[in-house]
């Protein structure tokens, strides 16, 4: 029952993480390219004048880092967690 209780800790712990870094990641993403192109990068529900170069490119940038903060947040809390 104890190792249960643990396991489902760890996974509470590495969805808060996850989706802390994801959001995290986002706002860097938002900065980033507030400062680089001087707007916010386009978003699918927006109406804007975007090129779809503009609009992959901030979906792919988007993703990846998303995805990349994600995994690393739930491997590192995986890590915090297996120690204790």
């Amino acid at each position: 029952m104890t190792q249960k209780k643990e396991s489902v800790a760890a996974k509470v712990v590495g969805v808060v993480a996850a989706l802390a870094a994801s959001w995290l990641a986002q706002r860097l993403i938002d900065l980033v390219w507030r400062r680089v192109l001087g707007h916010k990068p386009p978003k699918p529900e927006d109406e804007s004048d975007a090129r779809l170069a503009e609009i992959a490119a901030a979906a792919t940038l988007t993703g990846a880092a998303i995805a990349l903060s994600r995994v690393l947040a739930t491997r590192g809390a995986a890590r915090v967690m297996a120690r204790r």
